[in-house]
This record gives C-alpha cells, structure tokens and sequence, in this order.
C-alpha cells in the first residue's frame, strides 16, 4: 500500500509539474508575441526625444506653480491662480479648447497669520502649522498648556481645559522613518500604496487622499484618543507630527459641521518638550495666534482641460487621457506632490504640438483639483462625463487613461494593474528608453491616486513608477516639500516618456485592452 501511495504522489507530482511548465512557457511565448509584435514608431520617438531634451519648456510651468504661487490648497484663490495660468499658458502652447471645468467644493481657506510660542518656563518659537480650514483664534492668546494623554474621562472631567491650549497624546516615540520599498526592484510584489499619518486628521475618514505620506502604519506612536467633550472648551487644540528631525505632515479636511476649534500640528521633537515638560508637572504656557480666512462667495474648484484633435477620420472620436493634480496641502509648496506631476503633463502635450506629430485619436489634458481631499476633481469629471448608462459610449471612447501622482525623480516604469495584456504593450514601449532611466514596468497596480475614477467605470487607467527615496519619510504632505528635491533633467525626462506613451497610446490599431 505504501507503495501505491508513493507510486501515486509522484505521478500526481509530475502532472503538476507538467501542467504548470506547459503553462509558463505557452503563456510567456504569447506575451512574448505580443511584444514582437507591438509596435513603436521610432521616428515619433525620436522626435519627442529631441524635443523635450533640448527644447523643454517645462521649468516654466514648475517654477510658476512652486515658487511663484507657492501652496495651492483646493477651493483657495492660489489654486485657482494656477489653474488659470495652467490654461493661459497651454492656449499659448497652441493646444486646443483649454478651459476651467468647475465643479462643487465648499468654501475655500487661507492662512494669514501664525505665531505659537512657548513662553514659560523658557521662551521657545516652537515649529508648527494650523490644519487646514482650521478657525482663527479670537486674536492672539497666551494660555497654559494642559495634556489629558492617559487620563481617564473622571480626571479629565475635573482638569482645567477651559481656554487652554490642549495636548492630547503623550510624548511620540515612534516616527516614521522609513520609505515605502521601491516597487519595481522587489520582485513579485504586491504594491499599493501606505496608508496615510493623518496627523491630527481632522479630515480623517472624511474622504481625503489615501495615499497619505506613507509609513503611518509602520510607526504606531503614543494613540491620539477621540476628543472628549470637555475638550470642546479649549482654545487651542495642539497636535503632534510622527515626522523627524522637523519635518511636520499636516493635513486635515473639511469638518462637517465646521471645526471650531483652532488645531495646531507641532513637529514631534518641539510636541515633545511640551509634552515631557507637563508629564514632570512643570507649568508650560503658550502664546498662540491663528488668522486664517474663508472663501464662501465662490464654493466651486476647478479642473483644467484641454486636448490635441485627432487626426484620423474614424479614430478620432477616441480620446487618450493624461492627467495630474495640481491641488496641493498649504504648508510648503507642493513640488512633488504635485506640480511636477503637472509641468510633466503639460510639457507632453506641448512637445507633441511643437513636433508636428498627428495623433490618430483625440489627445486630452486634465488638471485635477481636490485630489488631496478625496480624489473628488477626478470623480466630479467621470461623474459628469463618463459614469452611468447615460455616459455609456463616450465611455467607451476612452482608450486610455494614463496619470502622474506619487513618487518623484524619472519615471522608472509603469504600474499596471493587473492588466496582461497592457505590460506587454508597455515594455515594447517602454524600451526605447532605457537609456533614460527607465528600468522595468510592473503587473500590480496602485491605490489612492486619479487613476482609481476611471478604473472604477471600467476604464484602462495607469500611472507610473517614480522614486520613492525619502518620498514617504520626507517630502509627501510635509512642509518641506520644496524645488530642492526636483531636478529640471527628471522633469524633461518625465515628459518625454508621458508624451510617448499617450502618442503611441494614439496611434495604435486597437485601444489598451479592458
């Protein structure tokens, strides 16, 4: 009986064995021909190449976005400058019907003033930033510190938080400190991307871009505990960052109803003297002043679209997407995430203009706002043009969608989301420029950027692999990310390989397969 057994499990084995190696090898000689026959046009390369190496224009728009403009928080009059600039300068581009798509937001804020000092036992100006549509303060106050970290709901009942400046978590000894892995180096992994440090998260769970700084997971830190009742009289709400060395994440959303409470995110070393201060029962005053100002006249936001006709008498009705947001938080000037993104897209389609080539299908620019938020500029156009049986053949007009979000630096390949087919499209695509950079393109696919509106009604929708090197530990959401981290040669480099792909995108035969 043993023997039969053994006898069995071998063949059984071998069956296997046979199955999956015939498998492997039918399926990697099919991709394989897929790729062969796949083709790209290596003159339009060329062209696009020249173009956008040695006649960019894309450190205009970048520089106009970043250190111009500065932060371009959805709904407020900087990002509405932007977005007005990103359509007067693609009209000046040459390409066609650029114009604002507005769409329902809420109120727009700004934030005009903020002092937060320490002031006893010692003067210290303590790193901090007010969330975002945070109220003001009623002028500037000058207010003991209080912490109810660890307190039960008996003692907190009885503290003196009544216009006090509030601390609700002890001091922070976990941080994030480390980067999401870089994707197309780990073999067979399945990528997405980290969740978000809400840091102090008024707008956590409130929608808002998932995306978040990366890392939030991995650095459980001292419990920020819901706000109890008596907290509601503090004057002040004071929060901590898990970033180091300084670098503050702040983010927060649109309260419903309307916050009412001032909020205030310190860098973790500063919360932490607070902090340790008022756990050694040292008394700690703090001088605060939050001026900040609504926008209610005009709740709208807006998108930025544009488009390059097509140029074949029956392809032309088909459209390529690229696109990108632009909003960003309002503490630092939102280089990486995302004015690079969008000098990027707009650079392609200048480059595609100024080479001359003609696109079989219609070529379209959209600059989303509100993606900070919850991705909700995307998922207004897909609502309003695509979504529904009403919306059923311009949807499937769509080709492709193809967009630019997380990461920075060159594009090193795509993510693609599962879909076969496209990788194999992709990598004869992606080849011609490997000399630029570009390394491999991935199966898996990503969460949390404009991508998702479109995949969601059944569109092809990808965005590539950018670097993550201090992305999630140092730039993403934080008030350092500036023009430092952003090399002119990446941004040419993006365009060219964004200008590539949506033109190849064009001209193929057949759309990207569902």
């Amino acid at each position: 009986m043993k023997n039969v057994k053994t006898d069995f499990q071998k063949a059984f084995r071998k069956t296997i064995f046979t199955f999956f190696t015939t498998f492997t090898v039918l399926f990697a000689v099919g991709v394989g021909a897929w790729v062969r026959q796949e083709p790209v046009d290596s003159a339009a390369m060329a062209k696009i190449r020249d173009e956008g190496l040695n006649r960019s224009k894309v450190a205009e728009p970048f520089d106009m976005f970043v250190n111009t403009i500065g932060p371009r928080l959805t709904a407020s009059p900087a990002h509405k400058r932007a977005a007005e600039y990103a359509r007067d300068t693609l009209t000046k581009w040459g390409i066609s019907n650029a114009h604002l798509e507005p769409w329902e937001f809420g109120r727009g804020w700004e934030l005009e003033k903020l002092t937060i000092e320490m002031v006893e036992p010692r003067y210290m100006p303590l790193t901090g930033y007010a969330e975002a549509w945070t109220p003001s303060t009623p002028g500037e106050l000058l207010v003991p510190a209080v912490s109810i970290a660890g307190k039960t709901p008996e003692q907190i009942a009885a503290m003196p938080i009544k216009g006090s400046a509030l601390l609700t978590s002890s001091v922070i000894t976990a941080f994030i400190d480390k980067d999401r892995d870089q994707p197309e180096l780990v073999a067979g992994a399945r990528i997405g991307a980290p969740a978000a440090p809400r840091e102090g998260g008024a707008g956590a769970g409130r929608g808002g871009n998932a995306a978040g700084t990366g890392g939030a997971g991995r650095a459980a830190g001292a419990a920020q505990p819901a706000t109890p009742s008596p907290a509601l009289s503090a004057a002040v709400l004071i929060k901590a960052s898990r970033g180091m060395q300084g670098t503050v994440f702040v983010q927060a959303g649109r309260e419903s109803p309307a916050a009412t409470q001032p909020a205030i995110v310190l860098a973790a070393e500063h919360y932490n003297i607070v902090a340790r201060l008022l756990a050694q029962n040292v008394p700690v005053k703090l001088r605060v002043n939050v001026k900040v100002k609504y926008y209610d006249a005009d709740k709208n936001s807006y998108n930025v679209v544009a488009e390059i006709p097509g140029t074949d008498p029956v392809l032309k009705n088909e459209v390529v997407i690229l696109g990108a947001h632009l909003d960003s938080w309002h503490t630092s000037t939102g280089a990486t995430d995302n004015a690079d993104g969008v000098a990027g897209i707009m650079e392609a389609f200048r480059i595609i203009k100024a080479t001359g080539l003609q696109p079989k299908r219609t070529l379209r620019l959209a600059i989303w706002s509100g993606e900070e938020e919850g991705l909700y500029g995307s998922k207004h156009f897909v609502d309003d043009h695509l979504a529904g049986p009403a919306h059923a053949a311009d949807r499937d007009k769509v080709a492709a969608y193809f967009n630019i979000d997380p990461g920075t630096g060159p594009i090193y390949g795509w993510y693609c989301e599962d879909n076969v087919p496209a990788k194999a499209i992709f990598d004869a695509w992606l080849a011609p420029f490997k000399d630029l950079g570009a390394r491999q393109n991935i199966l898996p696919g990503i969460g949390n950027t404009d991508h998702l509106s479109f995949k969601a009604v059944g569109i092809p929708a990808f965005t590539p692999i950018q670097d993550y090197t201090n992305y999630d530990v140092r730039l993403h959401h934080t008030n350092v990310d500036t023009a430092e981290y952003v090399k002119e040669a990446d941004l040419k480099q993006t365009a060219v390989i964004l200008a590539a792909f949506v033109y190849q995108a064009a001209q193929r035969a057949e759309r990207i397969p569902r």
